[in-house]
C-alpha cells in the first residue's frame, strides 16, 4: 500500500481515531522536482576571450569544449560586463552587476549602491531558485561575490555560498588562487589541498573530482532529483599554471607572434560563420609591440608565455571533459542544460612584457624585462605568479579591439556555448541574437518551467532584467528579445541597442594615443567633456569589430544612444562613475569588528583574510609572538601574511630568529638574529619602523628600518629600500604557526607550511607605532600582559 502524502500548506488528509488500529497515517510529502526537469550545469571559464576556443577559430586545442558545441548551439554576439564579480553576480541572478552593488570586483567596493559589493536578497540566485524546486544545488571553484570583509570565520556567512542556496562548496572564496597552493573553502570552513605539487596537484583536476563526488553522492540515492551545478574553474586567469608537458605540446606552435595569431583566427571565424564574410579585422592597438621589432629573446619569452598559457586551457578542457564524459556515463548527459561562457575578455594585467607576478599590477610595480627572461624554464610552475604579455591578450580577443576591464567589445564579447540534447533539436548551429550575462538565469528556468519566485525565504524578488534565450535554440531567425543594454566599467561606458553600439572610452582609445593610464581619475569636467565629444558610434551589423566610427555621420543616432545610456544608469544605480582602478582597493570599508590597534591571534585557527587583517602597508607595526622553544631547539614559521606574489614571514631556522619580506617576487630581503633563540619561554618580535614616504602612483611603499627583538632585546636589525604599496599576496593573509599555500620565501629558504616545531600561544599584531624597547628589562611581562587583555 502506497504511502499517503499531503502537500505543505494543505491540512493533514489521513484519519486521526481514538487508537492506531482506527487511524489512516498520512505523510507531509517531501519536496520534489516535477518529473524530466533538466539538470543545469553552469560552466564559468575566467579570461577566455573570444577568439580562444578552438570552436571559436583558436589555434589551441579544445576538443571537448568543442564537442559541447558540435552537439548544441555557439552564440557570437554573447557580452558580459569586462570584468570577473561584475560578470558573475549577473550570471546568477539574471540583474546587472550595478542592481547587484557590484560595479566593480568585490575587493574594489565603494560606498554606493550600485557599487557597495553586497548584492541584495532582493536579487534571489538561480540556485535559491531552485532549491526550492527540488534541486540539489552545488557550487564548485572561484566564487568571488561575497564581500571580502566578510570572508574571514567571523562572517557573516549569509553570503557564501551556502548562505546563497547552495548546499555544498568546494572552491576559494577570492579573485583568484595559486593553482598549485590554493586558499581552498570546503562548505563554510577553510581546508587545504590533499596532495603537494611535488605529489602532482593542480587545483582544476581537484575541482573536477570534487563536481562528480558530489553528483554521485545525491545521484546513487536519488537518481530521479535533478541538480543545479556553478562550476568555475580558477583557469585561465592568472596565475597560467599548467605542468610542463602541457605547455610543451605547443613549443613553436606561437613563434609567428600575435598579429599572425590574430589573421589566422580571424579567417576561421570567417569560415566557421562567427563573423560576416564582410567584417573588419580590428587595427593592430597601439599599446601593443611590433612582433617583427622585438629583440629574439623578447619573441621567445612572449612565445613562451602563450604556449604557457594554451596548455593551461587545453588542460581546462580535457578535465571538463572528464566532467562531461561522467554526466554522460551516469545517464544525465542528455537531461542537462550545460552554459559555458567566460567572464569577460582576455586580461591586459600582465601589462606590455608580461609578468612572473600578477600583483605587481594591482601594486603599480613595473615588470622588469631581465627577470621575467631570466624565469623562462619556470613559467607555469609553482614558482612563480605568472601573466602573458598584452600582445596575447590582445589576440585572445580576436577579432575585437582592447580588453578586459574595458567596454570596447574585446573586453564583453565572449564565448558562449549551449548544449541540451534532449531539449535543443539544433546541432553545432551559430545563433547571432544579441545576448548579455543576466540572461542565463532566465532562460535556464525558462528551460525548467520555473517562474521566477514573488519572495525568497520572506524577501520579496526585484524584478529578473535579463531575457530567455530559449525561443532562439531551435530557431536561428527568432527575434532577440534583448534589445537595449548599457555597459560601464572604470569609467569606460557603451550602449547597445538594436544592432548599434555608442562606445565612450576611458583612459581613452588606447593608452599611447590619449597619454593616459588605466585609474586615471575622471572628474566631473571631464566627463561632461566626453559626453561632448568622446563618444564613438558603430553599426554592428556591418562592422562587429568596431572599426569604422560612424558618430559624425549618425549624429542624431549617436546624441539619443547617450541619452538612453544615462537613463540606464538611473534605472540600474550605475552612478556614480568611479574610474581609480587599483586605488579603489585600498578603500576603507566597514568591518565586522570596531577598529582596534593591537589584533591577538592564535595557533591553529583559520587563516585570516587580508580585508580582515590589520592594515600594515606603510605605516609602524610589530608582531610579537610567545613561544615556548624545546630544549633542543625548533625551526618552522611562526607569523606569516602574504605567498609567492608578496608578504612576509617571522620564522625561525638554524636557530636564528629570521624576518622575510616579499616585495612583489621582485626583490626579496632578510633580517637574521645576531643569536640563536634560547630555549625556554620566549616573545619572538620584529617592529616596522618607516624611513620615507610611499609613491603609491609608481608602485613604491614606504622604505624601512625592521628590528628583531627576542624578550624586547633587539638581536637584530635590516633596511629595505622599498615595501609594498597598495596590497600584499593577492591571498595574503594571517597565518600563525606555519607559512600554508604558497610560500613567502624561495624554496631555497624552506617548503610550505613550514610549521613551527616548537610551541606557539599566541602572536600580538600592534599598529600603534610604539617601540618595543624597553630599557628597564620589563618587555616579556608587559608583552605578555599586553597579549593576555587582548
Amino acid at each position: 500500500m502506497a504511502l499517503k502524502e499531503y502537500s505543505a500548506g494543505q491540512a493533514f488528509n489521513g484519519v486521526i481515531g481514538r487508537t492506531f488500529d482506527v487511524s489512516e497515517p498520512s505523510w507531509p510529502a517531501p519536496l520534489r522536482a516535477k518529473e524530466g526537469m533538466p539538470n543545469v550545469l553552469f560552466i564559468i571559464l575566467d579570461d577566455t576571450g573570444f577568439g580562444h576556443l578552438g570552436c571559436y577559430g583558436s589555434p589551441i586545442h579544445t576538443p571537448n569544449i568543442d564537442a559541447l558545441a558540435a552537439d548544441g548551439l555557439r552564440y557570437a554576439n554573447m557580452h558580459t560586463t569586462a570584468l570577473c564579480s561584475p560578470s558573475r553576480s549577473c550570471f546568477i541572478t539574471g540583474r546587472n552587476h550595478h542592481s547587484n552593488g557590484m560595479s566593480c570586483i568585490t575587493e574594489g567596493s565603494t560606498g554606493f549602491p550600485g557599487g557597495n559589493g553586497i548584492i541584495p536578497f532582493e536579487n534571489g540566485f538561480i540556485s535559491e531558485i531552485l532549491l526550492e524546486q527540488g534541486y540539489n544545488t552545488y557550487a564548485i571553484g572561484k566564487w568571488h561575490l561575497t564581500p571580502t570583509e566578510q570572508t574571514s570565520a567571523a562572517g557573516p556567512y549569509n553570503r557564501w555560498p551556502l548562505g546563497r542556496g547552495f548546499e555544498r562548496y568546494y572552491g576559494f572564496l577570492g579573485g583568484d588562487t595559486h593553482q598549485y597552493y590554493p586558499e581552498l573553502v570546503r562548505d563554510n570552513t577553510q581546508t587545504e589541498p590533499e596532495k603537494t605539487p611535488e605529489e602532482g596537484y593542480h587545483l582544476t583536476p581537484d575541482l573536477v573530482a570534487q563536481a562528480k563526488a558530489m553528483i554521485a553522492d545525491a545521484k546513487q540515492v536519488a537518481p530521479q532529483k535533478p541538480f543545479y551545478m556553478y562550476f568555475c574553474t580558477g583557469a585561465q586567469h592568472a596565475p597560467h599554471h599548467v605542468p610542463k608537458e602541457w605547455a610543451d605540446k605547443y613549443k613553436g606552435k606561437f613563434d609567428g607572434g600575435w598579429d599572425a595569431y590574430r589573421e589566422e583566427t580571424f579567417a576561421r571565424q570567417k569560415k566557421m560563420g562567427l563573423v560576416t564574410k564582410d567584417a573588419e579585422l580590428s587595427r593592430h592597438d597601439p599599446d601593443v609591440q611590433d612582433w617583427g621589432k622585438l629583440p629574439e629573446n623578447e619573441r621567445r619569452l612572449y612565445a613562451r608565455m602563450m604556449e604557457v598559457f594554451a596548455g593551461f586551457l587545453e588542460h581546462t578542457d580535457h578535465y571538463i571533459g572528464e566532467l562531461i564524459a561522467f554526466l554522460k556515463e551516469i545517464g544525465e548527459y542528455d537531461n542537462t542544460l550545460i552554459m559555458l561562457v567566460s567572464d569577460n575578455g582576455s586580461s591586459a594585467e600582465g601589462g606590455p612584457s608580461g609578468s612572473v607576478n600578477e600583483n605587481k599590477f594591482f601594486n603599480n610595480v613595473p615588470d622588469d624585462l631581465e627577470q621575467n627572461l631570466a624565469a623562462i624554464d619556470d613559467i607555469g610552475g609553482p614558482k612563480y605568479f605568472n601573466h602573458f604579455p598584452w600582445g596575447w591578450t590582445h589576440a585572445g580577443n580576436t577579432p575585437f579591439r582592447r580588453w578586459k576591464r574595458e567596454t570596447y567589445r574585446g573586453g564583453v564579447s565572449d564565448p558562449f556555448i549551449v548544449s541540451w540534447p534532449k531539449g535543443i533539436k539544433a546541432k553545432g548551429e551559430i545563433r547571432t541574437q544579441f545576448c548579455h550575462a543576466i540572461d542565463l538565469v532566465p532562460t535556464a528556468l525558462d528551460c525548467c518551467g520555473v517562474e521566477p519566485p514573488a519572495a525568497i525565504r520572506g524577501v520579496t524578488q526585484a524584478p529578473i532584467e535579463g531575457f530567455s534565450l530559449k525561443n532562439t535554440f531551435d530557431d536561428a531567425k527568432a527575434e532577440g528579445l534583448h534589445k537595449t543594454q548599457y555597459f560601464e566599467m572604470f569609467g569606460h561606458r557603451s550602449l547597445y541597442h538594436d544592432g548599434w553600439r555608442a562606445v565612450c572610452p576611458w583612459p581613452g582609445i588606447s593608452f599611447v594615443e590619449s597619454g593616459r593610464s588605466f585609474g586615471d581619475p575622471l572628474d566631473h569636467d571631464m566627463l561632461t567633456k566626453l559626453d561632448a565629444e568622446g563618444w564613438e558610434l558603430y553599426n554592428l551589423a556591418k562592422d562587429p569589430a568596431e572599426t569604422s566610427n560612424l558618430a559624425d555621420k549618425e549624429r542624431a543616432r549617436l546624441i539619443e544612444m547617450i541619452g538612453m545610456w544615462y537613463a540606464e544608469a538611473g534605472k540600474y544605480n550605475v552612478l556614480p562613475i568611479d574610474s581609480r582602478g587599483t586605488l579603489r582597493l585600498g578603500e576603507p570599508r566597514p568591518q565586522i569588528a570596531v577598529g582596534r590597534t593591537k589584533y591577538i591571534y592564535y595557533p591553529g585557527t583559520q587563516v585570516v583574510p587580508g580585508n580582515a587583517a590589520p592594515r600594515v602597508l606603510n605605516v609602524a607595526h610589530s608582531v610579537s609572538v610567545h613561544v615556548t622553544m624545546p630544549k633542543d631547539g625548533a625551526e618552522g614559521a611562526v607569523f606569516t601574511m602574504g605567498g609567492n606574489d608578496g608578504g612576509f614571514v617571522l620564522y625561525v631556522k638554524g636557530g636564528k630568529l629570521i624576518y622575510g619580506y616579499n616585495y612583489v617576487a621582485d626583490q626579496r630581503f632578510k633580517v637574521v638574529s645576531d643569536s640563536d633563540v634560547p630555549a625556554g619561554d620566549h616573545v619572538l618580535s620584529f617592529e616596522f619602523t618607516p624611513t620615507g614616504k610611499p609613491d603609491l602612483a609608481k608602485g613604491k611603499g614606504t622604505p624601512a628600518t625592521v628590528k628583531l627583538l627576542v624578550d624586547g632585546k633587539q638581536v637584530g636589525q635590516g633596511d629595505m629600500p622599498v615595501t609594498i604599496p597598495i596590497q600584499l599576496g593577492l591571498g595574503a593573509g594571517v597565518c600563525v604557526g606555519s607559512d600554508n599555500g604558497s610560500p613567502v620565501m624561495l624554496a631555497d629558504e624552506y617548503k610550505p607550511p613550514f610549521a613551527f616545531t616548537g610551541t606557539i600561544h599566541k602572536a600580538l599584531v600592534d599598529v600603534t607605532g610604539e617601540p618595543l624597547e624597553d630599557k628597564d628589562e620589563l618587555i616579556q611581562a608587559y608583552l605578555k600582559s599586553a597579549m593576555a587583555r587582548q
